[in-house]
Order: structure tokens, then sequence, then C-alpha cells
């Protein structure tokens, strides 16, 4: 059986696979030439898929995507006209995620930007103005509860912090979390949240779900983070809302552009602290990638019901 590779950097995580899957034929197509070559009769694919490759692979079944985010199926309509499974990684990396979450909120509220520059100018003492804040009894409002808003409310809880949540589905509440509510609840846990993370996929429905309007429903000394996808958000208003000192402070682990422009306002915003979308990224997320790919294959190969399926026309 072929299997096509949709992306350079997929090569290098399957490797491992050829051992295990010696009936397997893993092959890479980066040119539109390779691909009318290579994909013709593939049955599966590892990978993010355009339109030209799946055009080009009329065997294709299933594809494995190697991410919890699937927003490219956005851009390839034919794959609701095709009987083809589409599987995620979700669950992976939401460990990780998690942590990276906390990491950010500590970092904003125990003020280590201004400390560690404080450091570097050898100069011992809270800089003037840093505004140094506790967890214990802040309220974290968590703005999607699927695998990643769980795992960042069984941390918070771990801080002692009151979780509340909502979610467009209607999912069973975690003990640790006091309130959870549909997203009609959302315009509430904006307002009364401490802290808000935004945790939800990228969809039709979520682009820019979070304007202007709901911005404002922020405390002035609420803490406002994004960990899943850009374009949620309306930045332009964010950036005025810190530079307004309408927010404590923001952490962005994602951007509506990617990578984010040298000349990007954002990087500028006071205390706004970014990462390049790396909270996914561990040595312990590439190991469950692993194990979730290669145990979808041995599936498919088996004939079995594959794992971590997605709505096509949902979007997640």
């Amino acid at each position: 059986m072929k299997v096509l590779l949709t992306a350079q950097w997929v090569t290098g995580f399957v490797d491992g696979f050829r051992d295990d899957f010696p009936q397997v034929e893993f092959v890479f197509a980066e040119t539109a030439e390779d691909i009318a070559a290579k994909a013709a009769d593939a049955e599966a694919a590892i990978g993010p898929m355009n339109s030209s490759q799946l055009q080009a692979a009329p065997n294709l079944r299933w594809i494995q995507s190697s991410s919890a985010g699937v927003e490219w199926m956005r851009n390839v309509p034919e794959l609701t006209e095709r009987d083809i499974t589409v599987c995620n990684t979700r669950g992976a990396h939401a460990a990780t995620i998690a942590e990276h979450t906390m990491g950010m909120l500590v970092f904003l509220t125990r003020q280590f930007g201004p400390l560690y520059k404080a450091q570097q100018r050898h100069e011992w003492g809270v800089p003037k103005g840093a505004r140094l804040v506790g967890l214990v009894g802040l309220k974290m409002g968590i703005i999607g509860l699927g695998n990643i808003g769980r795992e960042i409310a069984k941390r918070a809880a771990g801080f002692e912090m009151d979780v509340i949540a909502v979610d467009v589905n209607p999912v069973e509440k975690p003990d640790h979390v006091s309130d959870l509510q549909l997203m009609d609840g959302m315009p509430a846990l904006l307002r009364e949240s401490d802290v808000v993370v935004v945790t939800v996929p990228i969809t039709a429905e979520t682009r820019g779900m979070i304007g202007p309007e709901e911005l404002a429903l922020l405390q002035p000394e609420a803490f406002f983070i994004v960990i899943s996808r850009g374009g949620i958000i309306h930045e332009p208003t964010l950036i005025r809302m810190l530079e307004e000192g309408k927010l404590a402070g923001a952490a962005l682990d994602v951007a509506a552009t990617e990578p984010l422009p040298k000349d990007d306002p954002l990087w500028d915003a006071p205390n706004l602290l970014i990462t390049p979308h790396s909270s996914p990224s561990s040595v312990q997320t590439s190991a469950n990638v692993g194990r979730i790919v290669s145990g979808n294959l041995r599936r498919f190969l088996n004939g079995e019901p594959l794992q971590n399926t997605v709505g096509i026309k949902r979007g997640y």
C-alpha cells in the first residue's frame, strides 16, 4: 500500500514507521509533477492536503492530519464530494499546550518580563510599576472546553483558581470546573473572569468571534490568552486596549498571520507575550502524535475503525 506524505517535515516524522510497516510505501511529493506521478495510487495520506494533491489521488480513502487543527480542510472543498475519512491527533498536544498556557499566565502575573530585564541590568528589586498578582482565588474563564481546555482547567484548579467555561457542545462538566455554559454564556464569562483563555478551533463560526464588542467586556485588570488559533480575536483592538491600559496583560501563541511579520504592531504592544505557535511542541507531544498516527495506520491496514475522526463539514 502507498501512503502519500504531504509536507517535507512529515517525512522525518514517519521514518520510524518503515520498520513497523514494511508493507507500506511512504512517498513524498513536492512539485505538481511529483504529485501527479506518485499520488495516483495512494490510498492514504499523512499531513495536510490541498486541492491539487487531492485531485491527483483518486484512490485516497484516509487522510491523517499530524496536528489537532484541521483548518486546511476549509480550502479543499472537494473533500465533501469524496468518501474520505479525515483524522486528527487531538489529545496528543493537550498537556503540553496546557503547561505552556500556565507558563504564560505565571510570566504575566509574576512580572517575569520586567524582572528578567532588571536582572540583565544587574538591578535588585521589583521594577517600578510592576504589579505582582497571585493566582489563588482568581477566576479563569475558558472559551472552549475540549481536550486542551480541560487540561488547562485541571492545572488552573491545581493553582486553586475558580474555573468557569463555555463550549459550543453540551459537554460534561468536570468536577474542577465550577460552571459550564453553552456559547451564549460567553459575554458573562468575559465580564466576570480575571483570566480568559481562548482554546476554540478556527472554523467559519469562530473566525472573528471575539471582536471589539466582546473584548470591551474584559475587566481592566484581566489577563487574556489565546492558545488555539489566530483569526479568532480582533488583534487591532487587543493592541489598543493594551496601549490604553484597559488590560493587565495578554499572551498569544498564535496570530492571524503566521509567521508574524517583522513590522506587525503586535510585536511592540505593551504587556504582551508572544510565542511562535510553539505551545504544542515537546518531546512528549511528538511521541503521542506518533502513537496516534501509527495506531490509525495499523487500524487502516486491518480494516478496523479509525480513531480521532473529524467532521469535514463541521471543520473539527
